[in-house]
């Protein structure tokens, strides 16, 4: 089954650079951005899309299904996931300890946001 788009639990971003990221917010489709399971427990239509049709300029083509066996498939996007969730704390540390050594006051500045 392709990817539900009008799934409450679908969501897509759209980078500068034009890329398209399309995935289950409850990471329960191992072969997005181009399949969901078939029978996906978690499945519900977005309420504010009920009726609505969407036109071509909604959301970018996506791009073909590379000719991969879905287990493995699956198991390659787990290791890209697992190598970039591994490496995100330091770089915010990294990114924060920036921005507090160019501007000594950053911290007071970010008030709206939890330390």
């Amino acid at each position: 089954m392709p990817m539900r788009e009008e799934c409450k639990n679908f969501q897509s971003r759209t980078y500068d650079s034009g890329e398209v990221a399309r995935f289950c917010v409850l990471d329960l489709a191992p072969e997005a951005p181009w399949k969901c399971p078939d029978d996906c427990p978690s499945y519900a239509p977005r309420l504010a899309d009920v009726g609505w049709a969407h036109g071509s300029l909604v959301e970018p083509a996506l791009e073909p299904m590379p000719d991969v066996p879905g287990d493995e498939a699956a198991a390659l996007l787990d290791q890209a996931e697992d190598i970039v969730n591994a490496v995100a704390p330091d770089l915010l540390a990294e990114a924060r300890a920036r921005d507090e050594a160019s501007d000594p006051g950053f911290k007071r500045k970010r008030w709206w946001r939890r330390s």
